[in-house]
């Protein structure tokens, strides 16, 4: 039998693909015709078109599967219109998902992200069992996280037998778009970065995150939901990090979060008159002034979660990127 893999051609799918087919696992993709499909090229790995959106190929896809990564998700922080990010990360959540429930599927590991659980400060890093508490006025990826996450809920007690988990900022190889996250790193790299704000977050190796995955739906107990994060560190810290493995100072000036708060209703402005993503939104510099620490010992107690230091997934990136033609 084999596993069905969404969001396949994205950063973390791609990596969930690579690591079951070092298991062995035989393995069945759903792509968009119109994906890039650069990071699974050459991968011995069988494809079906659809969309998660797309209820009937879901299921089409399903076929001969006993495993399911709905790893899809439109990961951005601005988007010309929020409806794209309900239809994938709400809708196509709650439509994938139904078209495993009625096909029968074994096992199913749905994607969410820490920002379905919220921001509760560095000083307690939050569990699994924190309530979400970040309200309005944040990116449309993040509400749509977490209401995806609660059709993935919804989902698991209509019999549905699904595993949640919960990446944190996942950094690491591959990250060929770049995401967000691995924008954090480029721009640190390009001299993109002038400042810092006081915030922090929890970072995580693509590749651990990956095997997280895997671990979810041999271990994972049903309806329940697994932090796959690692190292908690400020912004200011983490750029440091990324400073001294690339051999160059880190941003030094400290911005106060109202200037750049300010500062990004501006740039939306021009953003939406451009239609070209801003440097920061007033949702992005909400989310980056918090504290976004997270426990992650239930993975690794529970599913047997390994995970790389953190220095030496920044090393593994930062070497990625140049390598790559992403540093100019």
């Amino acid at each position: 039998m084999k596993a069905l893999v969404t969001g396949a051609t994205g950063f973390v799918g791609a990596a969930i693909i690579r690591e079951l087919i070092k298991d062995g696992k035989e393995v069945k993709v759903m792509v968009r015709k119109s994906s890039n499909t650069s990071n699974i090229d050459g991968l011995d790995v069988e494809k079906a078109y659809g969309d998660i959106r797309d209820k009937e190929s879901v299921k089409a896809a399903l076929k001969g599967c006993d495993t399911f990564y709905q790893a899809a998700a439109l990961y951005e922080f601005w988007g010309p219109t929020k409806k794209n990010f309900y239809d994938v990360n709400v809708e196509g959540t709650k439509s994938s998902l139904e078209a495993a429930l009625e096909h029968g599927v074994g096992k199913v590991v749905y994607t969410s992200s820490i920002a379905g659980l919220g921001a509760h400060g560095r000083d307690f890093p939050a569990t699994e069992e924190v309530p979400y508490n970040l309200g309005a006025g944040v990116p449309h990826y993040v509400t749509t996280k977490y209401l995806g996450q609660v059709e993935a809920l919804k989902m698991a007690r209509k019999g549905l037998p699904v595993v949640i988990v919960n990446p944190a900022t996942v950094i690491g190889i591959r990250d060929i778009k770049p995401t967000p996250s691995g924008r954090i790193i480029l721009d640190v790299l390009n001299k993109r970065t002038p400042g810092y704000m006081d915030g922090g977050t929890n970072y995580v190796d693509v590749e651990d995150v990956a095997r997280g995955h895997i671990l979810a739906a041999a271990r994972g107990k049903v309806g329940e939901l697994y932090i796959l994060g690692n190292a908690n560190m400020s912004l200011l810290d983490f750029y440091r990090l990324v400073g001294e493995v690339a051999g160059m100072p880190p941003p030094k000036l400290k911005f106060p979060y109202p200037a750049v708060l300010a500062t990004s209703y501006l740039y939306l402005l021009t953003a939406g008159i451009m239609k070209k993503p801003p440097p920061v939104t007033p949702g992005m510099a909400r989310i980056t002034s918090r504290y976004m620490y997270f426990d992650s010992s239930k993975a690794v107690n529970e599913l047997g979660l390994q995970l790389t230091p953190i220095r030496t997934t920044v090393e593994k990136a930062v070497n990625w990127f140049r390598e790559n033609g992403y540093v100019k």
